[in-house]
């Protein structure tokens, strides 16, 4: 088959590269020239200063030039194309509601396209980022606005956890494909042809709107399951004398209903994906009158908690960081990844240069030059090994 992936940013470069690996031809395109001709290098070094994922710039060097190749011609490769996916960035907007402004300047730009091709096989574009429930009737709508013919519309979310993205993509735990035609379903059924009637995947087929829901409970579950942690168990665990927290966790989670995954106490969840998809959620369901304090409470916790360590030091132990020289290891959201987006250690350098810190040192065998980015204008932060 031929695949386009729109946007290759973490969730389109991982989803190209395997499509590829499964000999479909996939063209992966974005308006970043830079970011596509570093990825047609096929050098992890060029690769990794854009995403670094364990196996992913090996798994485009062994593909690229053969099923992968990367482009920012849209136009060249439309033709012919079977399968569109929608990889693009939905960041949030002030009010927790999801910014569809990339989103909508692509697809209008892909429907010009798909409107003037010679070859009229159907289509099918398929929303892959994380969208508001009802975006793939809002595609649609675009597509009929520019006359497109012969298309469909589809949602199959990615559920992908940055540091495993790769072998998570290759056996996932499920595939949630939501169509409104038989002829779309068998179109995206050849596309994951190896996770059909697989004994242990479950593949799902619904509707977009089932589909696109799926996504923002199950974000939701997970950043609340992590909030409970934080919130009860840690505490106990430093509130009440005799407890001790690692045997809590263990006699808890050994209970085959309730899962080891996230039992652990951390400084919060980070990422790109947690807390902006359940103020998402939030704000979706607050349009149609349900109560949010359940995900308001979860989302609370999992912020409070990206201060607390130095709340507690300040609190407890009368610690005052005027002046200090500070060390702080370990930059990104989660191990074995480049990605700082709303990581707790963002927050923790952000608040200790309130307290006027003197200086800074951070380190991360990964995410020193994303957080070199971000604080690019601070001179008493440096980014380099401790020893």
């Amino acid at each position: 088959m031929k695949i386009i992936v729109a946007g290759t940013g973490y969730v389109g470069l991982v989803h190209a590269a395997v499509c590829s690996e499964y000999g479909h031809v996939v063209h992966a395109f974005d308006i970043d020239r830079q970011r596509i001709d570093a990825y047609a290098s096929g050098r992890a070094v060029e690769i990794e200063r854009y995403v670094n994922e364990p196996g992913l710039s090996q798994l485009i060097k062994e593909s690229v030039g053969k099923y992968l190749f990367f482009t920012d011609d849209l136009a060249s490769v439309i033709e012919g194309s079977d399968v569109i996916f929608l990889c693009l960035p939905t960041p949030a907007n002030l009010d927790g509601s999801t910014n569809l402004t990339y989103y909508n300047d692509a697809v209008h730009q892909i429907a010009k396209l798909l409107a003037a091709r010679k070859d009229r096989r159907r289509v099918v574009l398929v929303d892959k980022s994380t969208v508001p429930i009802g975006t793939a009737r809002h595609l649609e709508q675009i597509l009929q606005q520019h006359k497109v013919e012969n298309f469909g519309i589809a949602s199959n979310p990615e559920f992908l956890a940055e540091g495993t993205a790769v072998s998570q993509a290759r056996k996932p735990d499920r595939v949630v494909v939501g169509c409104d035609r038989e002829e779309d379903f068998k179109i995206l059924r050849r596309v994951y042809s190896q996770y059909v009637n697989h004994v242990r995947i479950k593949y799902i087929e619904t509707t977009p709107e089932t589909a696109e829901a799926i996504k923002y409970v199950a974000n939701t579950m997970l950043l609340t399951y992590i909030s409970f942690w934080n919130g009860v168990g840690a505490r106990i665990g430093e509130k009440i004398d005799n407890v001790n927290i690692e045997d809590l966790r263990r006699g808890v989670t050994a209970d085959e209903r309730i899962s080891t995954w996230g039992s652990y106490v951390s400084n919060g969840a980070g990422g790109s994906c947690f807390g902006k998809d359940i103020r998402s959620l939030i704000y979706q369901l607050r349009q149609v009158d349900v109560n949010t304090k359940l995900l308001e409470s979860s989302y609370e916790v999992n912020e409070y908690q990206k201060f607390y360590l130095i709340d507690r030091a300040i609190s407890e132990v009368g610690f005052t960081f005027s002046g200090k020289r500070i060390a702080v290891l370990g930059l990104s959201f989660k191990k074995q990844t480049n990605d700082i987006r709303d990581a707790s250690s963002i927050k923790v350098i952000e608040t200790l240069l309130g307290k006027g810190v003197s200086q800074i040192h951070a380190y991360d065998p990964l995410a020193n030059a994303e957080a070199r980015k971000e604080f690019n204008v601070q001179r008493n932060i440096l980014f380099e090994k401790i020893s």
